[in-house]
């Protein structure tokens, strides 16, 4: 008997596909599984004996042997419990095989028989429904599997259940399409109007968000770098229904999607600075989509960014650059999506108080030269924007509320648009201008003979990198977009994208 499992390779999340073959010999009474299983698979079969005694059944006198194939792919998890079992009992003529042998089936069981949800439910039900297949799952999953167009879903709360049903004396209705999807994420925390003053930090943020440009806030203690940050998500475009899709599907494969539907809103993530490489990128003993994944489409707010560890950092440079985490390990190699948008911040040096004499410590400039050295040049070079965060003035704390997230999202959404008619137009892949690159890059960014002048003179001077000139003319695209200026990039555009650039700290 043969049922296939999790098999999924769509928009970069890969999970091999996996067959369950079940086969009744003579000989000593055993129960065994082959196929490179893990401890939770290889205890499969004390789930599935259990599962079936309390429903009255006992298994064979016989050798039993479940091959899990191809027997070269390593297995994990409690998936596969659900399809053992149904092997089982087609391989005992209690089922039949022709019912099971179209169908992806995951499913966790437990000890009296009931069905449990399993992470990985969505990509799987979009690859069955793009390979023309049924699929079976726990109830606790339906919602998640309806989100596949034309599926055809069997959900169960037993395993009694789906038993009956294939032998006709129950019929399981199928799970009811969701009408709209409902997420975990909170909306954001503060809205431009609540943060005092920082007028050019505003403005920088909104620049970052037209473009979707990767930005690095440095200023003392307090100024308002998080705040400015945890704003972000309230001036970006919402989600399009195929991004939706996207995050909610890395989602499922780490375990968090909630059980009712898609999450709608951008993912913002804000790990701690004692995160780990494989926590930040994903991987460990089950390689996991990391917190750059989990930020698909989104974005990664990394605080105190001197305090992560090196080779942490030095980690993002890759993903950044292609949108991409590759996880190589010795028995498995996955690609995870990880195009998401870097937010950083840290202070200017160790007490926080560089420039201020009568707050800064008595270790400066050397402590200042520390702490910034602990970011590498090519890390440095892949931020966009690079702006100070100055302390915030009494005055400004008086002042009332300047302009809300929704007018400065409204500006953003016309930039946002601009740059995807323009992509279509080119019949390009990058739908925002931080993603603009080759021939696409060079046709969307003509330059008046000033602002061509400007950027000779100070990209001599300052001899900024091939990254650094693409990344300035990248800003000053956006610059102009949020201007309406949708053809040449004038002078005043160029000028403030270099006032973003920077070679060192």
């Amino acid at each position: 008997m043969v049922s296939r499992v999790q098999t999924v390779t769509f928009q970069g999340i890969t999970v091999k596909p996996v067959d369950v073959e079940v086969q009744i010999t003579n000989g000593l009474p055993s129960f065994t599984i082959v196929g490179l299983p893990d401890k939770a698979v290889a205890e499969s079969k004390e789930r599935v004996r259990a599962a079936l005694h309390a429903l009255g059944m006992g298994l064979p006198p016989k050798k039993l042997t479940v091959n899990l194939a191809p027997a070269d792919l390593a297995k994990e998890g409690s998936h596969f419990d659900l399809p053992i079992a149904l092997g089982v009992l087609a391989a005992m003529g209690i089922l039949d095989q022709e019912d099971l042998s179209n169908a992806i089936t995951l499913g966790e069981l437990s000890l009296d028989g009931k069905l449990r949800g399993v992470s990985g439910i969505l990509p799987a039900a979009m690859h069955a429904a793009t390979s023309g297949l049924d699929f079976i799952c726990p109830s606790a999953c339906a919602a998640e599997a309806t989100w596949a167009p034309d599926l055809e879903i069997l959900a169960a709360d037993t395993l009694l259940q789906l038993m009956n049903h294939f032998k006709g004396s129950q019929i399981l209705s199928p799970p009811e399409i969701q009408t709209r999807a409902i997420t975990t994420q909170a909306k954001p925390l503060h809205d431009m109007a609540a943060i005092k003053g920082q007028e050019s930090a505003k403005r920088a943020l909104e620049i970052a968000a037209a473009g979707g440009h990767h930005m690095l806030m440095i200023g003392p203690p307090g100024s308002g770098k998080s705040m400015l940050s945890k704003a972000l998500p309230g001036i970006l475009p919402p989600l399009s229904p195929r991004e939706a899709l996207d995050i909610s599907m890395i989602h499922s494969l780490a375990g968090m999607l909630p059980e009712s539907g898609l999450l709608t809103q951008r993912p913002f993530r804000d790990p701690h600075h004692s995160a780990s490489l494989p926590a930040l990128v994903g991987g460990g003993h089950k390689v996991k989509p990391g917190e750059i994944s989990l930020a698909h489409h989104g974005v990664l707010f990394l605080d105190e960014l001197p305090e992560f560890a090196r080779a942490t950092l030095e980690s993002l440079r890759q993903p950044l650059e292609n949108g991409e985490a590759t996880i190589a390990r010795a028995n498995q190699h996955v690609c995870y999506p990880a195009q998401f948008q870097l937010i950083a911040a840290m202070n200017p040096c160790k007490c926080g108080h560089l420039g201020d004499p009568s707050l800064e410590c008595t270790k400066v400039p050397r402590c200042a030269a520390d702490y910034q050295s602990k970011i590498s040049g090519p890390m440095l070079d892949r931020f966009d924007l690079i702006i100070d965060v100055p302390a915030v003035s009494f005055l400004d704390l008086k002042q009332g509320a300047s302009e809300n997230s929704e007018a400065i999202a409204a500006r953003v959404q016309t930039a946002r648009d601009i740059q995807t008619q323009r992509a279509q137009d080119h019949q390009a892949n990058s739908t925002t201008n931080a993603r603009a690159d080759g021939e696409f890059l060079e046709a969307i960014c003509p330059l008046a003979d000033d602002a061509q002048q400007l950027l000779d003179q100070v990209f001599a001077k300052h001899k900024f990198s091939a990254r650094g000139y693409f990344r300035i003319l990248r800003v000053a695209r956006t610059i102009a977009d949020l201007d309406n200026h949708t053809t040449v990039i004038s002078k005043i555009h160029m000028a403030e994208a270099l006032s973003y650039r920077r070679t060192s700290l």
